[in-house]
């Protein structure tokens, strides 16, 4: 027989590991060797069997220590220490609740360990997920939509019993209306007990021999419907709202899903965002930025008068406190920034053109002379 790896090994954490990590650990690893992952592996069988005998030693305190100190032979009845072995695997109960949190609600993943659930007991709606696209102020200031969502709900004429009106559900013989069967063996690590999927009833615990003509035994049809939707204002591009208990309906009984809106936000033609700040270039000409100007310019409220002093350099900032975005979580708002740029200008007239020579002439700068414009012809050969 193979020698026993050591259980720290296979679960891959050092010896000083705490117990959340322990945890965390057997969870990702029971996931990845589970046999109803890897149907016919014997390996990942062996694997999974491995993972889930470490796991219940080190999650026990008064184990862990045994194993800390005595290794293996700790739980060897032949060695003398009265460990006591894994003949009926004690710790399965806190397997099972790892195992039933991990596969609960998908056929026979973890069904087994600690007594499994009901397949047709009551289970959550799914989520529905939608997207919206708004205008960049609609973001800022916040808005209401009225959209259109594609949902599931209870059918109407069954009443979701999935039967035809004037007839009943048999309860499934196989399963006893569980939805699931359960079968036992005796492993290496003494008795184990599965559940899997009823076939006969295809995991819904009753048997419908005249199907709801709407539903055709669903239970459950799809609808659309209109939701009104309040955007807050300061909402991002990407952000989603969740409202909840309007998504899909739960099946027996469950609570409804939730509905998941999420807003892309259309650019803007003059501003940019960056978090709660409103960002914006200004052009501005020569003599401005070198003689100053009150400028009037846009922000997001309104029209405001901006004061460009003299010698303003390009690429200078501005902010115009609070005429950002409103903060989603809180009061007040964000600051605009306007980040000036000085265009060169272009098209000048002779006039033009020789009063600046005459300013450059004063500032002692180097400037190209008026030149004639050169005729290019071919190269000589």
């Amino acid at each position: 027989m193979a020698e026993k790896r050591d259980y720290y090994e296979v679960l891959g954490v050092q010896k000083t590991a705490t117990d959340d990590e322990i945890k965390k650990a057997y969870r990702k690893m029971a996931k990845q060797y589970h046999p109803d992952l890897h149907p016919g592996d014997a390996q990942a069988e062996a694997m999974f069997k491995e993972v889930n005998e470490a796991y219940e030693v080190l999650s026990d305190p008064d184990k862990r220590a045994k194993y800390d100190q005595y290794g293996h032979a700790a739980f060897d009845p032949n060695a003398g220490f009265g460990g006591g072995g894994f003949g009926g695997f004690d710790g399965f109960g806190d397997l099972g609740d790892i195992l039933g949190s991990m596969f609960g609600g998908f056929g026979g993943f973890g069904g087994g360990f600690g007594g499994g659930r009901q397949q047709n007991g009551p289970r959550k709606g799914e989520n529905v997920r939608v997207n919206l696209t708004i205008d960049f102020e609609e973001a800022v200031f916040g808005c209401k939509k009225e959209i259109p969502v594609n949902m599931i709900e209870t059918c109407a004429d069954c009443q979701g019993s999935g039967c035809a009106p004037g007839t009943a559900p048999e309860t499934c013989p196989e399963c006893g209306g569980r939805g699931t069967v359960f079968k036992t063996q005796r492993t290496m690590m003494g008795m184990v007990q599965t559940s899997t999927q009823c076939t006969k009833c295809s995991g819904r615990g009753k048997i419908i021999h005249t199907p709801c003509p709407t539903c055709r035994g669903n239970g459950r049809v799809r609808k659309q419907k209109k939701v009104s939707v309040n955007i807050p204002a300061g909402i991002d591009n990407g952000q989603t709202i969740s409202l909840r208990g309007l998504g899909n309906e739960g099946v027996n009984g469950g609570a409804p899903g939730d509905l998941l809106v999420t807003v892309t936000v259309r650019a803007h033609a003059l501003f940019e965002r960056d978090g709660s700040s409103i960002l914006l270039d200004l052009p501005i000409t020569f003599a401005q930025a070198t003689l100053g100007a009150e400028l009037t310019i846009p922000t997001l409220t309104g029209k405001v008068s901006l004061n460009i002093p003299e010698g303003t350099q390009t690429g200078t900032v501005f902010r115009l406190k609070g005429k950002g975005v409103p903060y989603i979580r809180g009061n007040g708002s964000g600051d605009q920034f306007v980040t000036v740029t000085i265009e060169t200008p272009r098209n000048l007239t002779s006039s033009q053109k020789d009063a600046l020579r005459k300013f450059a002439e004063s500032m002692e700068e180097p400037v190209s002379e008026k030149k004639d414009k050169i005729k290019f012809g071919k190269k000589k050969k």
